[in-house]
C-alpha cells in the first residue's frame, strides 16, 4: 500500500531520547578529555590500534593536491616519456601526476598515429586515382 503524500509511513514518529540514553551520552562528553588522554598515552606506548583511532577521528584524511608542475616534455614523445618518469624519480610529480602525463603523451601518440594514417591513406588514394584516370 502506498502512502499518502504528508503523512508519515511511521505514525508513532521517530522516538524520542530516553533519560538512560542521554545520560550515557553526557557521562561519555564529560569523560572524553580522559579517554583522550588515555588513548594518546597507549598510541605514544606503541599500541597502534589507539594510534589509528586517534589518527582517523582527529585528523582528516590527507589528498592529494595537484599544483601545476613544470615538465619540459618537448616535441619528441619519447623525450617526454623519459621527461615524465626522470621528474617522477626526481619526486617533481606525484604518482597520480605521472600517470596523469603518461596518459596525455598516450592520447597524443594515438592523435599523431590517426593523423599518419589519414595521410597514408589519402596519399594511396591520390596515387590510385592518379594512375587510372
Amino acid at each position: 500500500m502506498a502512502f499518502k503524500k504528508g503523512q508519515s509511513g511511521n505514525p508513532q514518529g521517530r522516538p524520542a531520547r530516553t533519560d538512560t540514553e542521554k545520560a550515557q551520552r553526557e557521562a561519555i562528553r564529560a569523560a572524553l578529555p580522559g579517554i583522550i588522554e588515555t588513548l594518546v598515552g597507549l598510541a605514544q606506548g606503541g599500541d597502534t590500534q589507539a594510534a589509528r583511532l586517534l589518527m582517523d577521528r582527529a585528523l582528516p584524511a590527507l589528498r592529494p593536491v595537484d599544483t601545476p608542475v613544470p615538465v619540459a616534455l618537448g616535441t619528441d614523445l619519447a623525450q617526454a616519456s623519459a621527461a615524465v618518469l626522470k621528474a617522477l624519480a626526481a619526486g617533481d610529480v606525484t604518482p597520480d601526476q605521472a600517470g596523469s602525463l603518461a596518459g596525455v603523451l598516450s592520447a597524443l601518440v594515438r592523435v599523431r598515429e590517426a593523423t599518419e594514417l589519414e595521410q597514408r591513406i589519402t596519399k594511396l588514394e591520390e596515387s590510385a586515382n592518379g594512375n587510372n584516370p
